[in-house]
């Protein structure tokens, strides 16, 4: 039995078919639409390599099924940059070296901008170390990732302030 679903993907309004109501929006994200910015890890909600926003809200794509979130809007990794401009955390990640391996990064990068956009970020390290703590990342490049939340939220605040101006 086949479902059609309507998602806006990255700016993009788009007729999904999905062929079975099982799929997750992970596996609908890297194998239907060839957006593989979002990695695929434990494949159980546990290691946040998945993270997207929906709605503006941080998810695990492995977790979602993506025949639930009909009329849903969705950002991935490739979805943040505007052009040729980084999204202030993808520059913050690469100014405060917030990534090693790089496998992880993606799931990182879509967290911080939900956790700021969440507005709770605030300026205290451990508080956002346990608020990405859904984010694991094996080279324990914890350091950088935080200086760089630390780092793109000011720079999100004074953008957003120069905007009201």
């Amino acid at each position: 039995m086949s479902l059609s679903i309507s998602l806006t993907i990255n700016r993009q309004s788009r007729t999904v078919t999905l062929d079975d109501p099982r799929v997750t929006l992970l596996d609908l994200l890297r194998e239907h639409l060839y957006l593989t910015g979002t990695k695929k890890g434990c494949d159980r909600g546990q290691c946040g390599a998945c993270t997207v926003l929906v709605d503006g809200r941080r998810i695990n794509s492995c977790l979602s099924l993506a025949a639930s979130l009909d009329g849903a809007e969705i950002t991935t990794i490739e979805g943040l940059a505007v052009g040729e401009a980084l999204h202030p955390v993808q520059a913050a990640f690469i100014a405060c070296d917030g990534f090693q391996c790089g496998y992880c990064t993606p799931g990182q990068i879509m967290s911080a901008v939900g956790l700021i956009a969440e507005g709770r970020a605030g300026s205290d390290p451990e508080r956002i170390r346990e608020l990405m703590s859904g984010n694991l990342c094996r080279c324990g490049a914890y350091q950088g990732i935080t200086e760089a939340v630390l780092e793109a939220q000011k720079t999100m605040t004074a953008e957003k302030g120069r905007d009201a101006a």
